[in-house]
């Protein structure tokens, strides 16, 4: 897994695979943006199989399919673990003078890391080294500004060169202060997202994350369906989150590889009563892991279309178990504001969570479960 090419022994250098070399890249909007989700995916590929093997067996990072919706616009990949977490920062750069992290990893509360990994990538001889790694308060203190690209910067002396010194110090100094205090990001109404949404999608705009104030970029960002559906604007793809339309015509591939799909219920024999008499016999799902435990969203229409009313559940993968107590599903709606019965938890061992929706056509629902299911990125799903 790891060779070397470097005369800094502390420098840890691994080898991107040709099968990552050659990978078919998802839609990018723009040249620049391609180099940067393919400078990244090696990057991944790369780190992550000797950091689940060396350090952190259970480590989390963003589904495949939601990758690219980071790189459309800002350079690095988040993972994570019950204990701590890591960004990588990845440079083609032949001076490492300096790491230079975006301020969208450094300024989103939802973003922040304990640690930013520096990654000199070489795509053209197959290799990846780790040359330095800092945490947030350092870079937050420490590091230099630059409003022209929105990003901090921080001189190489400044960083420590060993990534092996990163778990050892976890293990000496737990209590470590690893993150600095940040300003919160202001809430955009709804009216306000979509204008956002409309300009900067159009892909004309090379940068858009330098074309509006960081507050209002920030806070669009960190709403996952928002960030997404910028993306597919980006892309020139049309609504790709219908609800109506995935019963009608089946599941859009975008939200097939984020993992919805269609799902038939087996008619009761004759004779028995359903559960729900009015319960349809197709439902949307999605395999969720909490816990190390599987778990399975429905949404599934109640009645007639025509009324638009929904149900949204949350039920054990296994048949026989239970939602445990403590769980949690709520409901917000696009622009994460509460409504009245948006929300149901678990008091105690049951065997299913759900919310009834009433719904105006087109309107969109963002879904939260707790405890946070793997990979979670809000989606806005629209009905």
């Amino acid at each position: 897994m790891t060779f070397d090419v470097t005369s800094i022994p502390e420098q840890l250098t691994l080898e991107i695979s040709l099968s990552s070399q050659t990978r078919e890249l998802p839609a990018f909007s723009t040249s620049v943006a391609r180099w940067r989700g393919r400078v990244n995916q090696m990057c991944l590929d790369a780190f992550l199989p000797w950091l689940t093997e060396e350090e952190i067996p259970n480590a989390i990072w963003t589904q495949t399919a939601a990758l690219p919706s980071f790189w459309e616009f800002v350079n690095g990949t988040a993972i994570a673990s019950e204990e701590i977490r890591l960004v990588l920062i990845p440079t083609t750069a032949i001076d490492t003078a300096e790491l230079r992290v975006p301020q969208e990893w450094v300024d989103i509360p939802d973003w922040v890391a304990d640690y930013y990994i520096a990654v000199q990538v070489n795509p053209n001889a197959g290799w990846a080294t780790i040359w330095g790694y800092t945490t947030h308060r350092q870079l937050k203190t420490k590091g230099v500004y630059d409003a022209s690209d929105r990003a901090y910067s921080l001189d190489e002396n400044d960083l420590i060169k060993d990534i092996n010194a990163l778990w050892i110090s976890r293990q000496l100094c737990p209590e470590e202060v690893l993150r600095h205090s940040i300003a919160p990001l202001p809430t955009l109404p709804l009216a306000q997202a979509d204008n956002l949404l409309k300009r900067l999608g159009n892909s004309e705009i090379v940068f858009p994350r330098l074309a509006i104030p960081f507050e209002l970029w920030g806070a669009l960002l960190a709403h996952g369906g928002w960030r997404q559906r910028l993306y597919e604007q980006r892309q020139g793809l049309s609504e790709q989150w219908s609800i109506q339309e995935w019963l009608q015509a089946g599941v859009s591939n975008l939200a097939q590889q984020l993992g919805w799909e269609i799902t038939r219920l087996q008619l009761a024999p004759r004779g028995v009563r359903s559960r729900e008499t009015n319960e349809s016999s197709v439902y949307l799902s999605r395999q969720l892991t909490i816990a190390s435990q599987a778990y399975e969203l429905r949404v599934f229409l109640r009645g007639n279309l025509e009324n638009n009313v929904w149900r949204v559940e949350l039920r054990n993968k296994n048949p026989d178990a239970m939602i445990p107590a403590g769980f949690k599903l709520r409901l917000l709606t696009e622009d994460l504001q509460h409504f009245v019965n948006n929300e149901d938890t678990a008091t105690e061992a049951m065997p299913q969570l759900y919310i009834d929706v009433e719904l105006e056509p087109g309107e969109g629902l963002v879904w939260e479960v707790e405890p946070t299911p793997n990979e979670y990125d809000r989606e806005i799903l629209r009905f």
